[in-house]
């Protein structure tokens, strides 16, 4: 097998990037990642993000979108992205009133429809992120499943992170193999998880509004870096290369072990170059 190339979500050092955007760019070429994926631009245009990933050597691989955004205007959204020149765009998150069981999930898969149709336009394949809440069935089917089966494959792929399908309560090596042919690019993320998943698990990734106040809980989950937790990475890597998958992207929703954000990514990448063979 060759080595896969391997891309940091940049969600992953978000504080670093909105204090010193370029220079936090500068250091993820620096630890050896060869691509990034964008959440956003921090007020950089288009043109300046894709001079800047030039400069240092990066791939912009692919970039997280907000549903609504890309809904409300796909030709406008869909473009800038295109400009800075990714392979990819990504459903990232669903906001509560959008996932499986509300009634507005039925307007995720129109929206991936439209959305995609758009990408196509512009030479981008859409992607979608999941989290664990899609893995809840709905007629004897998982959400995610029922996504992908209702929106065609040429309109939408998967960006399977395999800490929430694991957290989901699936192998996310098994996985991944199911959509082979359909898993461009794979999340890698790590995690413990000694007791019982959080009630209120999305305050652990920033996104939540509600702040985990429950030390019991927090410490029953936490993110780590590649390698550190429970996810057996090397089984992950061994299963995208039979999916056909061309990128590895490394993400670390917060920093653990007492280290940075940076110091997190940058041992992820180190324990990828020996396990990524």
């Amino acid at each position: 097998m060759s080595k896969f190339p391997i891309g940091l979500q940049l969600y992953t050092v978000r504080d670093d990037l909105a204090a010193d955007f370029e220079g936090t760019i500068k250091a993820v070429a620096g630890m050896g990642y060869e691509g990034v994926e964008f959440a956003g631009l921090y007020g950089h245009s288009a043109k300046e993000a894709k001079e800047i990933c030039a400069k240092y050597g990066l791939d912009p691989v692919s970039a997280h979108v907000p549903f609504t955004d890309m809904v409300a205007d796909p030709e406008g959204v869909i473009k800038e992205y295109a400009d800075i020149g990714v392979k990819y765009i990504v459903i990232p998150y669903l906001t509560e009133e959008f996932r499986p069981g509300q009634e507005r999930f039925k307007e995720v898969i129109e929206g991936a429809k439209k959305i995609g149709s758009v990408c196509k336009k512009y030479g981008i394949e859409l992607l979608y992120h999941n989290h664990d809440f899609e893995f809840v069935k709905i007629g004897g089917e998982y959400a995610l499943d029922i996504l992908y089966k209702e929106v065609s494959a040429d309109l939408l792929k998967t960006e399977l992170d395999t800490c929430w399908v694991n957290v989901g309560g699936e192998d996310p090596s098994e996985y991944i193999r199911k959509y082979a042919g359909r898993s461009p690019v794979v999340h890698l993320k790590d995690f413990v998880m000694p007791g019982k998943k959080p009630e209120k698990m999305y305050a652990l990734i920033g996104i939540d509004e509600q702040k985990q106040k429950d030390t019991a809980e927090a410490e029953a989950f936490g993110f780590r870096p590649v390698g550190y937790g429970v996810q057996n990475i090397e089984e992950i890597i061994k299963a995208s290369h039979e999916a056909g998958s061309k990128w590895l992207i490394v993400e670390q929703d917060m920093p653990a072990l007492g280290k940075s954000a940076l110091e997190c990514a940058a041992m992820s990448i180190e324990f990828l170059k020996k396990a990524n063979k």
